[in-house]
């Protein structure tokens, strides 16, 4: 794994020092979203990527059971989302969904139908080599069989499908063999078993950890950046078999800096925020063995049948992946993190199909954040000298002593100055010296944050979505944080 060394260990997320692949080997800069340039309210908005996930998360809640999944149309960049039993009230709910900006689409199958299909294909054909997910886009259960599903196995995979009903799934045939990605090679090393670092976070003690597959997690406790080298983490969590494929690693050296970068090969790419996989979004895979490679979300919640268990909860992909990209990360062009490599058939030259674990999933179950941990007291908060994020600011005037940059603190008291280097004694959210508005995010940082495009609720989490200048309000985070 190639890294970048400085004053403290500071560990990028590069994947070996593979030549990156095809269409993939050029990352173009972040595009902003932009709306359709009209303020009509039932227009259907152009989006990014990201946008669309945070908007499918709201409409999801806001429409409940007639909500039956969406997918995002990259070639219109716009947000498509299935609607059922909207007869008796059709004009309020699809109303709701094209003024939230949506495209609407009527199908015939419920979430809570395809929910019960997977349920009975669970029970009935949990076959080895097999896979199945929703992919909305064809409001069905995509069923995939590799090459060892024969014979008699074939037959009781394709009669259960059969049993599900007309239009309820579909089956399809693959040439290859559903495995893990694990290899010997270069990249992170444990047990004899090489795999792929995906993300690096902070640890919910705040100690400097990284993010890879749960079966590079149980496959070895400790891992080493190079073949014979020394450990420099340690497992700290691992699921695999199961509820998911993901791993929470800490670093050994708790001054190891860790930020939220790919290094892609050519460039490095900033991971702002963790984000839910749409269906129909152009994602990137980094991994140690092929480098990065590109491809579409085609269906979520897969189900895996590996020969070491089955996994479920995962992102079912057509970007390629070979033994030793296990754990490399899946992101968006715009640097969100979206998943961990779990597994697959076929290779970089004949294709296949590809699962990842979810990063939102992997960070709610180990209660990491994507983030530098930064070392010894960064990240706590607690210290009274602006250390809050990890800053150095004795004279408490808002700037970081070595950096000479402005001090966003992050600390528990961070509305009380001392996080970033305000004070504010009443915690009203306005520092008593200035008369202006602390950006701390503590607890008495005040509630009224303003957003990136100047939306705000009562909360100080504005809208999660564009201006009309086609600005990213990002996803109801204000900007505080």
């Amino acid at each position: 794994m190639s890294h970048k060394r400085v004053t403290k260990r500071k560990v990028i997320i590069a994947v070996g020092g593979v030549a990156a692949l095809g269409a993939a080997a050029i990352l173009l800069p972040q595009a902003n979203a932009s709306q359709d340039g009209t303020n009509d309210a039932a227009s259907v908005k152009t989006l990014k990527a990201g946008d669309a996930s945070d908007l499918a998360a709201q409409l999801q809640q806001l429409l409940g059971d007639a909500f039956a999944g969406s997918y995002y149309d990259s070639g219109q960049q716009q947000l498509v989302v299935n609607v059922v039993n909207v007869s008796g009230d059709k004009n309020n709910v699809l109303v709701q969904a094209e003024k939230a900006g949506a495209k609407v689409r009527e199908v015939q199958n419920s979430a809570a139908e395809l929910e019960a299909a997977a349920k009975t294909l669970k029970t009935k054909a949990t076959i080895t080599g097999t896979a199945w997910a929703v992919d909305p886009r064809t409001n069905q259960i995509l069923v995939t069989a590799d090459s060892t599903v024969t014979g008699a196995k074939w037959d009781r995979l394709e009669s259960t499908v059969q049993s599900l009903g007309s239009g309820m799934a579909t089956v399809k045939k693959s040439t290859g063999t559903f495995s893990t990605k694990v290899s010997g090679g270069d990249a992170i090393f444990g047990g004899g078993a090489r795999c792929s670092l995906g993300f690096n976070v902070t640890a919910q003690d705040g100690s400097p950890a990284f993010l890879t597959a749960g079966h590079c997690g149980v496959a070895a406790e400790q891992w080493s950046d190079s073949e014979n080298g020394q450990p420099i983490a340690t497992v700290d969590q691992a699921t695999f078999p199961g509820d998911g494929d993901f791993a929470l690693v800490k670093y050994d050296d708790p001054n190891t800096q860790a930020p939220s970068e790919v290094n892609t090969g050519q460039q490095t790419v900033a991971i702002s925020q963790a984000a839910d996989a749409v269906v129909g979004t152009k994602v990137f895979r980094m991994g140690s063995t092929t480098g990065l490679n590109d491809g579409t979300v085609l269906a979520l919640d897969a189900t895996v049948n590996y020969p070491e268990g089955t996994v479920t909860g995962l992102i079912q992909t057509d970007v390629c992946a070979e033994p030793g990209d296990s754990g490399g990360s899946l992101f968006t062009q715009d640097g969100l993190a979206v998943g961990l490599t779990s597994g697959g058939s076929g290779d970089c030259t004949v294709g296949g199909e590809t699962f990842f674990q979810p990063v939102t999933t992997a960070l709610q179950a180990t209660g990491a954040t994507l983030g530098d941990g930064g070392g010894v007291g960064a990240g706590d908060g607690v210290g009274d000298n602006g250390q809050g994020a990890g800053a150095v600011d004795e004279n408490g005037d808002g700037i970081d002593d070595r950096t000479g940059e402005a001090v966003n603190g992050n600390g528990q008291d961070a509305g009380n100055g001392q996080g970033a280097g305000a004070v504010d004694e009443n915690g009203d959210g306005i520092d008593d010296r200035t008369g202006e508005a602390v950006n701390g995010n503590g607890q008495d940082a005040g509630n009224g944050a303003q957003d990136q495009n100047g939306a705000q609720d009562q909360n100080g989490n504005g809208v999660g979505q564009q201006d009309d200048n086609g600005l990213e309000g990002g996803s109801g985070v204000s900007a505080s944080n």
